[in-house]
């Protein structure tokens, strides 16, 4: 279990180096410095086994977090309480002497964590398979390239059987293949009852692994719950964001949790439609779905785009198009216009349930009005394919009788 209580941290920050000098003097005590409040009152209880991850923008606080909850800074108040063995990869680099081969750092690695010597050389030859780098696992890790490095100390990290994994988005540098394999690597920690704190700006990544995301902003927790509807809220935000004036330094605070835009035009009615025009919520596998939207303007609006978007039960975007990209230009509208326009496409996705987010865009992209998950549906299927797409399969086969 991880238990975080109360924690804030303060930086000192001073106008030039000698303010730090004149301020330790008695004779010139003064204050000669601003505090800057990294993180403020952040209390978080992790369960054993959860899968937390952390999202935000950049310099609110996630990777400040990591780092108290591995020991390597000290909280200004509050207090981190943690049981068991724990394994960070915060940042590329981190841990590693460049002038030491890949082999003996993984040694040095396990000396550092307290894992025995014997029990880590019987783990080398999974670490080095896991981490692809070959015969340069005897050569410096200097020679390295990123891509070699990150891997070779996610693998020690795993391999050290840790009861706390903390991982600062030291990922993004693998290439498919082996972020393939760290998902999956996950998912057998998840299993296995191993809590992991995870820090990342890949959002389909979090809501396929997170058991549950917190978003920070500012340094405070902003909203804790599923990682779906905090990554949509997130994802609001960033839009609310983009539709203010760079350099007003307005801080914005978060509005609907699954709404967003400036109501230049207003969704008034989502419906899902079979191919009788009838309205369900569930549909079969093959046949014919039609989404169909009903919007008014309150404002005067030059080739806006309507666009929808399917997502899975874990909120992963399974497919999403808009006007533009299917080469639609819907024209000019006036305030009090209404538009009633209609997606229609073949259903081939799996047996499973899924939910449906529309909007209205300006022809740049910013949200008129954006609604999150607008309803909910199930397909359906006799055939239980795997994955998201039902595809229609021709198979072709012959038997040779032996000679």
């Amino acid at each position: 279990m991880l238990l975080i209580q109360k924690v804030s941290k303060r930086y000192s920050l001073y106008n030039r180096p000698a303010d730090r000098l004149w301020e330790a003097l008695p004779v010139f005590g003064r204050k000669r410095h601003t505090d800057f409040w990294a993180l403020r009152d952040i209390t978080l209880e992790v369960p054993k086994g959860q899968f937390l991850a952390l999202v935000g923008p950049n310099g609110s606080g996630k990777s400040t977090l990591l780092q108290i909850v591995s020991g390597i800074l000290q909280p200004t108040h509050g207090r981190v309480v943690s049981q068991g063995r724990i394994a960070a990869l915060l940042e590329l680099g981190a841990g590693f002497n460049p002038e030491f081969s890949g082999r003996e750092n993984v040694l040095l690695n396990s000396e550092i964590l307290g894992v025995p010597r014997n029990q880590m050389i019987d783990a080398l030859p999974r670490i080095e398979a896991f981490a692809g780098v070959g015969e340069f696992i005897d050569r410096p890790v200097k020679e390295y390239s990123s891509g070699m490095y990150v891997r070779l100390a996610f693998a020690t990290a795993i391999h050290v059987d840790p009861e706390l994994l903390i991982v600062d988005e030291a990922l993004a540098v693998g290439d498919a293949v082996f972020a393939a394999r760290c998902v999956r690597k996950f998912e057998e920690l998840k299993e296995r009852g191993v809590t992991v704190l995870f820090v990342s700006h890949d959002l389909g990544l979090v809501k396929r692994l997170a058991d549950r995301a917190v978003l920070m902003l500012h340094g405070k927790v902003e909203a804790d719950g599923r990682p779906a509807e905090i990554v949509n809220r997130y994802v609001g935000l960033v839009h609310e964001w983009q539709n203010r004036e760079v350099g007003t330094g307005e801080k914005v605070a978060l509005g609907e949790s699954f709404r967003h835009g400036d109501r230049t035009s207003e969704i008034l009615q989502v419906t899902l439609e079979n191919e009788s025009r009838e309205p369900v919520r569930s549909v079969e596998s093959g046949t014919d779905l039609r989404v169909r939207v009903r919007a008014r303007f309150s404002q005067p609006s030059d080739d806006p785009m309507v666009g929808i978007l399917v997502r899975n039960r874990l909120g992963i975007d399974v497919f999403g198009t808009n006007t533009k990209v299917e080469g639609r230009k819907l024209g000019s509208f006036r305030a009090g216009d209404e538009l009633d326009i209609t997606f229609r496409f073949p259903c081939v996705l799996t047996q499973q349930d899924y939910t449906l987010t529309v909007a209205t865009q300006h022809p740049d992209g910013k949200s008129q009005d954006w609604r999150d998950d607008v309803l909910s549906f199930a397909v359906t299927d006799e055939r239980a394919t795997a994955g998201l797409a039902s595809l229609p399969v021709a198979v072709e086969w012959e038997k040779r009788p032996a000679v």
